[in-house]
């Protein structure tokens, strides 16, 4: 696991080694075990590379590195995880490898098969640069579902890229501008979505794709691999022996565990006590020798707090736990480092207590396995039945119908509502007297009139479905059209699709942007085996049939870990990972974020309109309407240009 940067020539000025370094200087958080820099004899590209030493601690395993020919050199972050059958595989085939590292079997595959082929034959999460010496081609790559983070940009006919933004600055040496659709996203999703970024000119590379530059030109990125065939080939492939299913599951997960667990350093495992996590911990106990290392952290607030499950599943599959209870001043301390630790703008409120444990993890460990994934292949969002039901009867409902009856709701503000429902409390019977109306109003108002089905799960998931609303008025214009979906595969349930865009989506630029990013910041590695490719598309030949069962998902994984865990352990709702952001807007964060959302005499920038939000703050102080997710996507935008100022 490390850190990666580097470019090109620029209108022939041959790459200047200072900058070079200065960028690979800014992911020193990402690798503090080493420094590596290559330029090219003729100045045409530089690589550079920071270490965590995971696999070959020696230098044998240092980057950037050179095939034995010399025609290929490599700056690589990741881990593959079938790298030994590969060694073995290329060893027959005549290369004389020198080192035992992951990274000689990319450059060893790359110059016996090419770099195509390699990254067919690779499982594993990465991000990599690849200099040809005999094509002239830079080629940049990026692992199947995008576990590991890769940016680049065009700049003066010359490319240069890196794990995280920052060098991506010190390389321009100037903040770029912001970009206006990206931050548009931002504000909608409390993420960018690939291929964008925050930044104008500056894209996530998508992944399972490959991008070369030759002679100041850019072709790609090219595909190798694609969630939306993946999903085709499962539904053509669907298996329906349930016993059949389940055992060859069970070996398959037990075998990418194993893989997962290959390391010259010490390792562990994040362990939440719910069904992913435990899945995880069990099928590595399972398999060791001598009890796992496992880590949670807990929360005096029982509405956030897991640890207790967690401890009770370690204590039964004897693992050599770690947990810690976080006060709520543990946790309001993390605030002012989140813009450094999540490098672009970032909103997700469990983005606290993953940084959390992931320094936890750390005092004890250098990789942690998580089980991060489960939900998106197996079902274990609630909003997957709720919203695929939700369509299938609101769809039989004529479209000019559900407008007009979304305008008569938005009629009345949200103080109507709720003042309408205080009036009929009484005449109410409990199950329809709901927390907040006048919030659940506008919620269900902004959904009627959805054309699609896409445009109904953005809906519900957006933190500002209309970003429009608290944009500049120069601004604006840009956000009123949805992206369009990152994939659609026909004739498959409404749930499938959901499932499809999340792992496109959600699942690449949220859950495991915040994983990498926190897990990076202290120098741990995280993996997650749910999300090997091999696991991904064996998922997919699962029918929904074995995933959704009796009002609720991840039946065939619960049945799994039943074989390990008992069903009382691990049987109970699905609990958030986050903190009580709406009260502690009301406490003790309201005057920090005072600072940012009551500012409208003296805006530190001219993209927000001040007012609008300032009247979001108001409402939600007045405890009228809760707020908390829509605000923190300002204050997380705000307080990180503050910061990011700073980088220049």
């Amino acid at each position: 696991m490390c850190g990666i940067a580097g470019a090109t020539a620029a209108r022939h000025a041959p790459v200047d080694r200072t900058v070079l370094k200065r960028m690979t200087d800014a992911l020193a958080h990402r690798g503090p075990d080493g420094e590596g820099l290559w330029i090219a004899d003729d100045g045409e590209v530089g690589l550079g590379h920071r270490r965590l030493s995971i696999i070959d601690l020696s230098s044998f395993g240092a980057q950037p590195m050179q095939s034995a020919s010399g025609r290929f050199v490599l700056s690589y972050n990741g881990e593959i995880y079938n790298y030994l059958p590969l060694r073995d595989e290329l060893t027959r085939l005549g290369y004389r490898f020198s080192g035992h590292s992951d990274t000689e079997v990319i450059v060893a595959g790359c110059q016996l098969w090419g770099l195509e082929k390699t990254l067919s034959r690779l499982a594993g999460m990465f991000a990599l640069a690849m200099w040809d010496k005999q094509e002239r081609t830079l080629s940049l790559a990026r692992d199947r579902i995008g576990i590991k983070p890769l940016y680049y940009t065009v700049n003066d006919g010359a490319l240069a890229f890196a794990s995280e933004l920052r060098p991506i600055v010190a390389w321009r040496g100037s903040l770029p501008e912001i970009s206006l659709r990206g931050l548009s996203e931002f504000l909608r999703l409390g993420y960018v979505p690939s291929p964008l970024s925050i930044f104008e000119g500056v894209h996530k590379l998508p992944p399972a794709t490959v991008l070369t530059f030759r002679d100041g030109r850019t072709a790609g990125p090219t595909p190798y691999w694609s969630v939306g065939e993946t999903v085709a080939r499962g539904f053509a492939r669907q298996r329906h022996n349930e016993t059949a299913v389940l055992d060859e599951l069970d070996a398959r997960l037990r075998e990418i565990v194993s893989q997962h667990m290959i390391s010259d350093v010490p390792l562990g495992a994040f362990l939440s006590g719910g069904i992913d996590s435990s899945t995880v911990t069990a099928l590595m106990q399972a398999g060791s020798n001598q009890p796992v290392k496992t880590f949670s952290i807990g929360f005096d607030d029982p509405a956030y707090n897991e640890a207790t499950h967690a401890a009770e599943v370690a204590a039964h599959l004897k693992t050599d736990h770690t947990e810690l209870y976080v006060s709520e001043q543990d946790a309001l301390a993390v605030i002012p480092s989140l813009p450094d630790i999540y490098d672009e703008p970032f909103a997700d409120i469990s983005q606290i207590p993953t940084y959390l444990v992931a320094q936890l993890a750390r005092q004890r460990v250098t990789v942690s396995l998580s089980g991060d994934g489960g939900d998106e292949l197996f079902g274990g969002y609630n909003r997957y039945t709720f919203v695929s039901n939700y369509w299938d009867k609101l769809n039989r409902i004529p479209r000019p119908l559900r407008s007009l009856a979304a305008a008569g709701i938005n009629a009345a503000s949200p103080a109507t509502w709720d003042s309408a429902f205080r009036l009929l409390g009484p005449a109410l019977p409990p199950r329809l007297r709901p927390a907040l109306p006048g919030q659940k109003m506008q919620k269900i108002a902004s959904v009627l009139a959805a054309p699609t089905l896409y445009h109904l799960q953005s809906r519900l998931i957006s933190q500002w479905p209309h970003p429009e609303a608290v944009l500049a008025s120069g601004a604006g214009g840009i956000a009123e059209a949805l992206l369009p979906p990152p994939v659609e595969v026909s004739g498959i349930p409404s749930a499938a699709q959901q499932m499809a865009w999340d792992t496109s989506t959600y699942l690449v630029d949220d859950i495991l942007t915040k994983v990498d990013r926190a897990t990076m910041r202290v120098g741990l590695e995280a993996r997650v085996p749910l999300l090997d490719h091999r696991l991904v598309e064996f998922a997919w030949e699962i029918p929904l049939s074995m995933k959704f069962r009796d009002g609720s998902g991840k039946y065939i994984l619960k049945r799994l870990l039943e074989r390990y865990v008992p069903r009382r352990l691990f049987e109970r709702p699905k609990m958030g990972f986050g903190i009580p952001v709406d009260s502690w807007l009301r406490g003790p964060l309201k005057g920090w974020a005072a600072n940012y959302l009551s500012h409208s005499d003296r805006p530190t920038h001219d993209l927000f309109d001040r007012a609008a939000i300032d009247a979001t703050w108001r409402e939600h102080l007045d405890g009228r309407i809760d707020r908390g997710g829509q605000l923190w996507t300002v204050l997380m935008f705000d307080s990180w240009l503050q910061r990011a100022r700073q980088w220049v």
